[in-house]
Parts: structure tokens; sequence; C-alpha cells
């Protein structure tokens, strides 16, 4: 396995955890890309440096995202962004170094936040740009629904969430 620093990824997630996890210590989260992975179906993955580390060596806690290259890189925008959410939903409130599990990071609550996050944009900017893409524009029809237009061309209608 190689990894190396995702800046692009950094950004996005420093500011997702600005506005959707304020409990997020951004000075101790650190998104890599890994490349040469063998493990089957995982698209990225959520590291902590546990208790007995931080003890061992007087630190406190740190997390790494870690996003693996020849999966993450092929989603769509969308995708991409629930996945970057989907893994910060995994940094508990205590940010102790622990993880929340499946039981929470599910795709009902990844959409909520997408979409609160997506809003959020909106309110900044009026157009939604996701990994340097503009891939989404809202078209406010009326005050309580959104038209949402995504670009088709990464777009995978059927394919099964692994979220």
């Amino acid at each position: 396995m190689k990894y190396e620093p995702a800046p692009n990824i950094q950004k996005i997630a420093d500011e997702i955890s600005l506005v959707l996890f304020p409990h997020i210590k951004i000075e101790r989260v650190r998104c890599f890309r890994s490349y040469g992975t063998s493990s089957k179906g995982t698209i990225a993955r959520c590291h902590a440096l546990g208790k007995l580390m931080q003890a061992a060596l007087g630190i406190k806690a740190h997390y790494a995202l870690e996003f693996l290259s020849e999966r993450f890189d092929k989603l769509n925008a969308e995708d991409k962004l629930k996945t970057i959410i989907h893994e910060l939903m995994h940094i508990p409130k205590s940010f102790g170094g622990g993880f929340k599990h499946h039981d929470y990071v599910c795709e009902k609550n990844i959409n909520r936040f997408y979409k609160e996050y997506k809003e959020y944009k909106l309110g900044k900017q009026g157009e939604v740009m996701l990994m340097d893409e503009p891939v989404t524009r809202f078209n406010v029809s009326n005050a309580n629904k959104f038209d949402l237009s995504v670009n088709k061309n990464n777009e995978n209608k059927n394919k099964k969430r692994w979220w």
C-alpha cells in the first residue's frame, strides 16, 4: 500500500466538519489517498489513534481518513461527498479515539447531513460546488422544495449503496 496526503479531500472535509460536525478538531484529522489495495468493496476507512497509543505517545486523539484511490476516484461528485461525510460521521463527539458505528453512520443519516451541507452551500453561493466540480445546481421552485439537477456523466442509478 502507498499513502499520500489528499489536500483536495482535506479541504472539503475541513469545511464539512466546520459546517456539520463542530466537535471535530480539524487540526487532528488528516485525509489520505491510498493506492494498491487488495480489499474488496471498501471505498474509504476511518483510522483512529486509540487510547493506549495516545497514552504511550503522550498526545491526544488523531484520526486519519483513508480514501482508496482505485474506488473513490471513480465515484461521481455526489458519492464522493457522501463518502467524506460518512467517514467524518464515524468520529464521535468525545473526539477521544473511538468510533461511531454503522447503526448511526447509515444511509438515512448520511443523506440528512448531505442535504444539510448542500443547503449550506446554496445559501452561501447559490451554486453547489462538490469536489471542485460544478455538478449540482439547486433551482428553488418554492420555499419548501428543491429541484436538484445532477450531471449524469458518472451516475449509476442502479448501483447498490455501500453505506
